[in-house]
């Protein structure tokens, strides 16, 4: 049994998907050659003068809404001071005090339970430069290189509550947010690029208390595996730590990805004092009246409203739902199939096998196509096995389905005398093994299948050739 409640809440920075940087003009691109997208404002040289990026405010409310936020018609942004390599100015401008959004939540399954995490705030900020360590992280590095083209790019920060109960919860929330983000177009959230970065805060109290343990920050998770193993492997320590009587230390750890383990950073009674205060060179955001419904408007179909749909007007199963909102391209598919008349569950068992498989290798299909396959399925012109052949084929040649499997001679055998005296013949060179099956060794029945569909090259009714082999062995 259990002895401690397991409590989290996650610190999410959202590179949002903008041409420029949110206080200058500088490109966004990644990969450019190291300092060679800067200027004297996203690199703090004297007299440089911020001016803010309306599009990284329209996306910011964007995902505000998709997140069910309260938006605010007036916010402000601060400085945050702190001296590191990363930070040329020397200070990060963020929205400490007043966040563009408030309030919010976001709906996900976690299991078969609808749950819901809070969101507290999202608010705008500008990135950091990036540090390029000489090791495998900052712990092991004998020294550090400074790329500056990240300075200055747009970020929201993505704050819960510490509402999550489990490593497992951790990971599947933040899969469904960066879906959210995706849906919504306001982040590539490639997190092998740093577009979706991730910090957790964990804490263990007694089971049922309603006091909060010592919380614990975890950096450098920087991917979906990361942060659940490194949460995992915190709620592990910290149980060990309070059962042997010792109290956990309030400090920020790192995640070893090789060692599989966090290691110590710094112990939170170092933390700095970053003396916030209001931006001088920036006025007070306010939203121009209409702005907020203007955006609401150009939100899409989310994802927790897709799977309902998807359940509902298609009957599809959960875990299809699930795969084709998670995979769009292929979701459009289903529903393209199905305003042609396939019933959803038939057109996501197609699309679910074989052809994921092909399509994320070849890219995918038309509708005509595939519907002329699920065609001379439904007319038996083919059985189920053939059906990963056939598919080969389309991606490979411009003829239909149809086409293809007369071309080839792949025509179901059904007809009831040939497959009659082929069973025949198959028992006949078999007479023992049909003694035997009929004396009590049922297992051989696949045997005598497996010989009849090797006779035919796998092209008979399986259907008939069942009901036949049946009936000859007598059961």
């Amino acid at each position: 049994m259990p002895k401690y409640d397991t409590v989290i809440g996650l610190e999410i920075h959202v590179a949002l998907l903008t041409k420029s940087k949110l206080f200058c003009g500088c490109s966004t691109t990644f990969g450019g050659e190291p300092n060679s997208q800067c200027c004297p404002i996203c690199l703090g040289l004297p007299g440089a003068l911020p001016r803010l990026n309306e599009r990284a405010v329209e996306y910011a409310i964007k995902a505000g809404l998709a997140l069910n936020c309260t938006i605010h018609e007036i916010s402000r942004f601060d400085r945050k001071n702190y001296y590191y390599p990363d930070l040329p100015k020397a200070y990060q401008i963020t929205q400490e005090f007043y966040p563009l959004c408030t309030d919010g939540y976001l709906e996900y399954f976690y299991g078969d339970s609808l749950a819901r995490t809070k969101i507290t705030r999202i608010h705008l900020e500008e990135e950091a430069g990036k540090l390029i360590h000489s090791g495998a992280s900052i712990i092991d590095s004998d020294y550090s290189l400074v790329d500056y083209n990240r300075a200055g790019i747009p970020l929201i920060e993505i704050v819960t509550a510490p509402d999550i109960r489990s490593p497992q919860q951790a990971r599947i929330f933040l899969e469904q947010l960066r879906l959210l983000l995706n849906y919504i177009g306001v982040s590539d959230t490639k997190m092998e690029e740093g577009s979706l970065r991730c910090d957790a805060n964990i804490s263990l109290k007694p089971l049922g208390s309603t006091q909060l343990g010592t919380r614990v920050e975890l950096k450098n998770l920087n991917s979906f595996r990361a942060l659940e193993r490194a949460l995992t492997y915190e709620e592990r320590r910290q149980g060990e730590i309070l059962d042997r009587g010792d109290k956990v230390n309030q400090e920020s750890r790192t995640w070893d990805e090789r060692r599989g383990r966090t290691l110590p950073m710094r112990s939170k009674a170092d933390a700095l004092d970053y003396r916030f205060f209001p931006e001088p060179d920036l006025p007070r955001l306010k939203l121009r009246p209409g702005w907020v419904e203007e955006i609401k408007s150009t939100i899409p179909e989310l994802p927790m409203e897709r799977l309902s749909r998807y359940e509902r007007e298609y009957g599809l199963s959960r875990y299809e739902a699930t795969f084709f909102v998670n995979y769009p391209d292929f979701g459009q598919l289903c529903e393209k199939l199905a305003a042609m008349g396939w019933e959803g569950s038939r057109a996501a068992n197609l699309l679910m096998g074989e052809y994921a498989r092909l399509a994320r290798e070849k890219g995918h299909l038309t509708p005509e196509r595939l519907a002329g396959l699920l065609e001379i399925i439904e007319d038996g012109l083919i059985s189920s096995n053939q059906t990963a052949d056939v598919l080969e084929e389309l991606f490979n040649s411009n003829l239909s389905a149809r086409e293809i499997v007369l071309e080839k001679g792949w025509q179901v055998l059904a007809d009831t005398d040939e497959l009659q005296a082929l069973i025949g013949e198959v028992l006949q060179g078999n007479v023992e093994l049909v003694e035997r099956y009929r004396a009590g060794e049922t297992k051989l029945y696949g045997f005598f299948v497996g010989q009849v569909m090797r006779a035919t090259e796998g092209k008979a009714d399986p259907k008939i050739v069942n009901d036949l082999l049946r009936k000859e062995l007598g059961t």
